[in-house]
């Protein structure tokens, strides 16, 4: 295990870790979980990460973290649902100083849509592929013939007036009361903005609602192909394990 890289999956109340084998894009031990600190500062999770990284000693790779946040070359540029300390905090740096291994930090949608393409839904595709994450609000990630377009922030896209997300994401669903085929109205008004403007291949739809895929979309009406993310609740730590070892930041 010991040349295997680790991958943390940082969110808003949950930090989860494990070591994974790139070979199969499957972790190579149980995945641990500690609570997300309060409050959420880059200090207090690097705190977090040493902890995680002592309960496997035998993991020596590259580690790769996902962060809710626009990322260029490991410095955190925006922090919608954390502690807004992050901004301007050069994340690859503390955590690599914190921790004393190779850390890089990527996009947790980005992070989500390299394992969707190198093992997911979208494995063996080539041309353009957006895996979207619906969720609190809506990820994305551009990948074109396996390579990533970081940050593309898709779910803020302006569309009918309104931020995308504000309108189409699974958490206005739930709290608006929407029928699934109401949301699917909304999704497809949003997926049809994405056809147009990008032309893609195919899109994944992942975050945790796709469990429920088949209620919803057949529903979206498109002609581009749109099928469920595969990799579930695992994409992030895989992602950002594979975004690590191939040190995609440059």
């Amino acid at each position: 295990m010991e040349q295997l890289p680790f991958g943390i999956d940082f969110g808003g109340t949950g930090i989860k870790g494990a070591p994974v084998d790139l070979g199969q894009g499957e972790f190579a031990a149980e995945r641990e979980r500690i609570r997300t600190p309060s409050p959420s500062t880059p200090e207090a999770v690097a705190e977090v990460f040493v902890e995680l990284l002592g309960h496997f000693p035998d993991s020596r790779g590259a580690v790769g973290v996902t962060v809710p946040g626009v990322v260029r070359h490991g410095v955190v540029h925006s922090a919608a649902n954390i502690d807004r300390a992050w901004i301007g905090t050069d994340a690859d740096r503390l955590f690599t100083e914190a921790t004393g291994r190779d850390v890089h930090v990527v996009n947790d949608a980005d992070a989500a849509g390299l394992a969707e393409a190198r093992y997911g839904a979208a494995k063996g595709r080539r041309g353009l592929v957006i895996v979207t994450t619906l969720g609190t609000g809506i990820g994305s990630a551009l990948v074109h013939d396996g390579v990533l377009v970081p940050n593309s922030e898709l779910g803020h896209l302006e569309i009918d007036g309104h931020d995308a997300e504000s309108r189409a994401a699974n958490s206005v669903r739930e709290r608006e009361g929407l029928s699934m085929q109401d949301w699917a109205g909304r999704l497809t008004r949003y997926y049809s903005t994405l056809e147009m403007l990008f032309s893609p291949d195919l899109i994944v739809v992942g975050g945790g609602v796709s469990k429920q895929s088949a209620e919803f979309l057949p529903l979206i009406d498109i002609e581009t192909e749109i099928v469920p993310a595969t990799l579930r609740n695992k994409a992030g730590v895989v992602g950002a394990a594979l975004y690590a070892t191939e040190n995609l930041d440059g």
